[in-house]
């Protein structure tokens, strides 16, 4: 007689026994909400020491106690990350939960069996037996009352264990305290000479609206942060060194988010939108230590670098503010004859500071960028650029007294930071394309190197001091805003991108 299982005649339905089984790897991602996988893909050279693939998890805006913030996602953000393709290239790994619920499901088989045979007074079903292993395919029978009292276990083991796989805010959030594995070695050296990224490390792209601006967070020890701000109504902090994982996701702004920036002590974000509203957000609970209602819609913020209390923010108005969060009261106003105030950059020290503006008119390039004195908002010059382009940022050299503007005639200006802030005309960085974006530029950590994004979506790598491009980099396919190299990782870059791509690359 072959091995065979037999139960009586008042066995459960066949209905209730089809409820133990576990579905297969390929039910049990169709069976899941689409909004649950959000693709993220490595692309990992073996000196990041990462997979070939990772699985991005939803991102939930809860504190660490457990409670909903105040930012919570628009209805549009969950409506269309559900219209996610898990058949997308950048969905390729199994959903991680899967392996977990398998696991689960063995070991409740094995408990439950020895339950079933040890006598312990639970109402059992006879079962006989020819050898000790059951053919291939059978399904051991579990009785009702034991599948009942256990039916909870593989649930609590699985969200157990997604709790501590997945990109989850209170572990993510909470975990933004550790020291990347891959930045402890660079702590406390000196940085080394920075070559040009060629590889591509992450690919992430969960704004579903441009990225205006991506920032390293400036405390050495947690850069592994990457701070992004998007027309998508939403600013989002990744960690974007050792998984690509987006860690929270803010939604305090009912309108496009244009700038954002880390506080120095890289716990609190500040924040500012075409709704006019001014946040700074705790990055840990996602509560507002500070808002204020502005009177024009913001396009620029920045953190004086010596005073951290104190920020300057600029926007579709003449006047240009300064703040001080501890008393959330403006302290200075900037007076300009001009429409829109596009960047601020401060000096070093912070006793002055440079505001680059809309004002072009048919004859000269007067207040194009304006210099300004921090404590008496005295105009200090307003002559410094005599090019009819606007210049739409600026960026400070880390070592040199030197500042570079980028011009809308698809080109990058140098002028001295002091006064009377000259422009050298022996240096142009030209060859990439402006074309009325708000494209951003910067120096790397060295001073080596100028980067710049395109139009086009590439990203251009300039020699410093002999403003020659060094390489071009097809980075994506939509205008690139912005790149930057981090502070402490020797030549990693973030970029990102009209269409609400980030990528990293070494």
């Amino acid at each position: 007689m072959s091995s065979s299982l037999v139960a009586y005649d008042d066995s459960d339905s066949e209905a209730e026994t089809e409820k133990t089984e576990v579905p297969n790897a390929s039910s049990s991602q169709t069976s899941l909400p689409s909004s649950s996988v959000d693709g993220v893909q490595y692309f990992a050279p073996g000196s990041m020491g990462t997979k070939s693939t990772y699985e991005m998890q939803p991102t939930e805006n809860t504190d660490s106690s457990g409670t909903s913030t105040i930012c919570e996602d628009p209805p549009e953000y969950y409506a269309q990350n559900n219209n996610t393709d898990l058949t997308s290239p950048y969905c390729r790994r199994a959903y991680s939960g899967h392996t977990s619920l398998c696991m689960s499901y063995k070991n409740y088989k094995q408990t439950s069996s020895s339950s079933t045979n040890s006598g312990n007074g639970i109402s059992q079903k006879r079962i006989h037996k020819d050898s000790t292993t059951a053919l291939k395919g059978i399904r051991p029978y579990i009785p009702k009352r034991l599948r009942q009292e256990n039916s909870s276990i593989p649930e609590k083991k699985e969200s157990d264990q997604r709790a501590s796989s997945d990109c989850d805010v209170k572990l993510s959030i909470s975990g933004s305290r550790k020291i990347s594995e891959l930045i402890k070695p660079y702590l406390g050296s000196k940085y080394k000479l920075t070559e040009v990224p060629k590889s591509l490390i992450f690919y992430m792209s969960k704004h579903s609206g441009p990225v205006n601006e991506i920032q390293w967070c400036p405390v050495q020890e947690r850069s592994h942060m990457l701070l992004s701000a998007s027309m998508d109504r939403t600013i989002k902090v990744w960690d974007a060194v050792d998984t690509g994982c987006c860690l929270k996701t803010y939604s305090c702004h009912s309108c496009a988010v244009r700038a954002a920036r880390w506080s120095s002590c890289g716990r609190r974000i500040l924040s500012g939108g075409f709704d006019s509203m001014l946040h700074l957000t705790d990055v840990e609970t996602g509560k507002q230590i500070f808002s204020s209602k502005n009177e024009f819609r913001i396009s620029a913020l920045k953190f004086h670098p010596t005073e951290s209390n104190i920020f300057i923010c600029g926007g579709f108005s003449p006047e240009v503010k300064a703040w001080d969060i501890r008393t959330s009261k403006v302290l200075r106003v900037y007076k300009a004859a001009v429409q829109q105030t596009l960047d601020v950059l401060f000096l070093p020290e912070g006793r002055e500071f440079l505001t680059s503006t809309d004002a072009v008119s048919r004859d000269s390039a007067d207040r194009t960028i304006i210099a300004w004195d921090f404590q008496s908002a005295a105009k200090i010059s307003n002559q410094i650029f005599h090019e009819r382009y606007t210049c739409p940022s600026l960026t400070l050299h880390p070592k040199e007294s030197m500042f570079v503007a980028q011009t809308n005639g698809n080109y990058m200006a140098l002028f001295s930071a002091q006064r009377p802030y000259r422009i050298n005309k022996k240096k142009r960085y030209e060859g990439h394309k402006v074309e009325g974006f708000a494209v951003g530029c910067e120096f790397s950590p060295d001073g080596t190197l100028l980067v710049t994004g395109s139009s086009d979506g590439k990203v251009f790598f300039y020699n410093y001091h002999t403003a020659r491009i060094i390489r071009t980099l097809s980075a994506h396919k939509e205008a690139c805003a912005s790149a930057i190299f981090h502070p402490v990782l020797p030549s990693l870059l973030a970029t990102c991108d009209w269409s609400g791509e980030i990528k990293i690359w070494q």
